[in-house]
């Protein structure tokens, strides 16, 4: 087979949704861009259809949407969302015998039996200092540590952890970073919609962004594992697929996980900057989907077993279309220690007690099951966040033309919002770079 080369403006190396969402980006500002992707587009974002009905791997939700940057991905770029945005008062905490609201709102903090009296009171003022950005934590204290010197008292030092462990999707809330945590809810307490999901999942929206990288002249390869690359002085110059494919470009944004990342590296300037990043554990999940032929009505749409560290959410109460007629979608989510890992014994425990919360809540299920789906071992991020793990930097200056995007870098928010943010941030940087460019050429001209 004869060699070829193929050249871009811009290289982006993986397909998931920081790569998707840079490469849109980038083409509607006017830029040649190519998608190379190994396997199906999306990455972990991927929707999968099973008898009728539309699973995703991980929630398709997005936290505090106002103010997320996929809305600014939305406006910019035209494309369509259908937005469905959760409803705070059907989220609920599981106490053992009773279930009882979850503060997400000032509602749910007078309603809620997880705090009483002045406990109230207490973590409303610090809820108030995070949003008016009076605390931000310190980066060589873990929130367990900054909790205890502030002497933060039990009950509200639990519910803040309690908060961090549902939404950092972690057993270990205690070993965040004290100024991570304040810095994600200084954004999240402030937003009008905390949580949000995106009717037709995944799919939908990866199509959409599909859909702005071609309709601006971009190209994107599937089935392309690229494995390795080239460097000349400070700079990369080409990527590799193969003895056959080559793709050089002037800039090149690596949106593939650090693992992965690590082997392409390999022999290269930047082993061993991959390879620290590479050792980075990620914060597993165990999820166990199912899809019901007909719905079990219940008050509520997210309960979270505070004891076990898992929540259940009716995913088709808001997204209606990842059901046939009639159906019901639920997902069950637990979070996972490092040390459960490949112990079959312990993922088997795991999965019996979300069996047991299905039965508690919603009676009935067993008898309505068209088809359950587990994964016993789901990555939700790549990175999880303890004193010993920071987010890669999207940029090195080291590199000139090499950038980084996705759930392990720096950026604003968790999950699915750190892949956006970050893409976003690299964009941002590479059309500053063109702006300073045409400065330069129009003052020596």
């Amino acid at each position: 087979m004869t060699a070829q080369t193929h050249h871009y403006d811009i290289v982006i190396v993986g397909g998931g949704l920081a790569g998707l969402s840079a490469a849109a980006y980038l083409a509607n500002k006017g830029k040649k861009v190519a998608v190379l992707e190994r396997g199906a587009l999306g990455g972990r974002a991927v929707t999968l259809p099973i008898k009728g009905f539309h699973f995703n791997f991980g929630a398709h939700a997005i936290y505090g949407r106002d103010t997320s940057v996929l809305r600014t991905f939305e406006k910019e770029l035209g494309i369509h969302i259908n937005w469905r945005d959760f409803t705070p008062s059907k989220a609920k905490y599981d106490i053992g015998d009773e279930v009882t609201d979850v503060p997400a709102n000032i509602q749910g903090l007078f309603r809620t039996k997880v705090l009483t009296g002045l406990d109230k009171v207490s973590f409303t003022f610090n809820i108030l200092k995070t949003m008016l950005k009076l605390e931000s934590g310190h980066p060589h204290l873990s929130i367990q540590k900054w909790l205890e010197k502030k002497e933060v008292n039990d009950e509200v030092r639990e519910m803040m952890l309690t908060l961090a462990s549902s939404n950092f999707f972690t057993k270990e809330p205690e070993k965040i970073p004290s100024d991570v945590f304040f810095r994600y809810y200084s954004r999240l307490f402030l937003t009008n919609k905390p949580v949000a999901y995106i009717g037709g999942g995944w799919q939908s929206l990866i199509q959409e962004f599909v859909r702005v990288i071609e309709a601006n002249n971009g190209t994107i390869y599937t089935k392309t594992k690229i494995d390795r690359v080239s460097f000349e002085d400070n700079r990369i110059t080409a990527v590799h697929a193969g003895e056959e494919t080559t793709f050089t470009g002037d800039q090149f944004i690596m949106c593939i996980p650090p693992k992965e990342l690590d082997k392409i590296m390999a022999g290269s300037r930047l082993e061993g900057l991959a390879k620290h990043y590479a050792q980075y554990d990620p914060t597993y999940v165990m999820v166990y989907d199912i899809g019901l032929k007909k719905r079990i009505e219940s008050p509520y749409t997210y309960i979270y077993d505070k004891q076990n560290n898992m929540f259940i959410t009716d995913i088709s109460y808001y997204d209606t279309s990842c059901t046939p007629e009639g159906g019901q979608l639920l997902q069950a989510t637990a979070y996972l220690r490092q040390e459960d890992m490949g112990k079959k014994e312990v993922l088997e425990a795991y999965k019996e007690k979300i069996e047991h919360m299905y039965d508690k809540h919603f009676p009935g299920w067993r008898e309505e099951l068209v088809v359950p789906r587990v994964s016993q071992r789901a990555v939700v991020q790549e990175i999880k966040w303890t004193m010993n793990q920071q987010a890669m930097p999207v940029f090195f200056p080291d590199y000139r033309n090499l950038f980084f995007a996705g759930d392990w870098c720096q950026g604003q928010g968790q999950l699915s919002e750190l892949s956006f943010s970050s893409a976003m941030s690299v964009c941002e940087m590479i059309m500053q770079h063109q702006e300073l460019e045409l400065v330069s050429k129009h003052s020596i001209g």
